[in-house]
């Protein structure tokens, strides 16, 4: 997937889930660590097939938004996901949602 070469990456924010300074954040990082890497595959490759939201990508993968939407934002972080500058109407809260693609836009 990466041509051969493997890098270290240092686990850290955003290549490692975030935690704020609490313990219900410090254990919620933990316990996600584990599929933090399948899940950003699985939400990258879920952008082969079009642009979503991270909640679409969520029902898409047939997981919880709250451990899809994080994961988006990492991937945006290192620059795998590029806000396309559409939105859509989040289905659970009704608010406008970005709607992000694999590739960079020019506006």
């Amino acid at each position: 997937m990466f041509g051969g070469v493997v890098k270290y990456v240092k686990a850290t924010y955003p290549h490692a889930p975030g935690a704020q300074n609490t313990d219900t954040s410090r254990d919620a990082a933990k316990a996600v660590s584990a599929r933090t890497a399948e899940l950003h595959l699985k939400c990258l490759a879920t952008f082969q097939s079009g642009d979503y939201t991270a909640d679409e990508v969520a029902a898409i993968l047939g997981e919880h938004p709250l451990t899809i939407r994080p994961r988006i934002t990492e991937l945006k972080m290192q620059g795998y996901l590029f806000d396309t500058g559409k939105r859509r109407t989040n289905t659970i809260s009704g608010r406008s949602a970005a709607v992000l693609s694999k590739s960079p836009r020019n506006s």
